[in-house]
């Protein structure tokens, strides 16, 4: 079975390839309509549990994932989940955490990394990205 998010989904990306991923705060309420039926927590601290399944990436605000590795393959895992399932990427506020792991999805689905930062400010947020370290990393970043 598929689920994907209805085009009206607040904080829905389209990626190059058509696929479709929601980032989103989580410090603001769960938004109406359709849940996740998989998420990408980026915190700093392991999330409470949630209805849907959910994969947890340590990553402190404003800084860059504990284990760069394992972040990797998560986006990875994200990316693919994108085929069958409605998936989420979310941290606290939405934009840094949240956006850089969109511009990381962006770059394994073909943007160039060094245009992913923009593609990701141009299609989710402007404000997305927000430290000169997660924009290197990002452009450091390699399918």
């Amino acid at each position: 079975m598929t689920a994907t998010w209805p085009a009206t989904t607040p904080g829905l990306l389209e990626l190059p390839s058509g696929r479709l991923i929601r980032g989103r705060g989580l410090r603001h309420a769960l938004p109406d309509g359709d849940p996740p039926t998989f998420a990408l927590y980026l915190l700093g601290k392991e999330p409470p549990p949630t209805a849907w399944p959910s994969r947890w990436l340590r990553w402190p605000d404003f800084r860059l994932p504990a284990d760069r590795a394992d972040a990797a393959r998560a986006f990875a895992d994200a990316l693919a989940r994108t085929a069958t399932d409605r998936v989420e990427v979310a941290c606290g506020g939405g934009r840094g955490r949240t956006g850089t792991a969109l511009a990381c999805l962006a770059v394994l689905d073909g943007v160039p990394p060094a245009e992913a930062v923009d593609f990701v400010r141009r299609n989710y947020d402007r404000h997305a990205v927000e430290t000169p370290w997660q924009k290197r990393y990002v452009r450091g970043f390699t399918a």
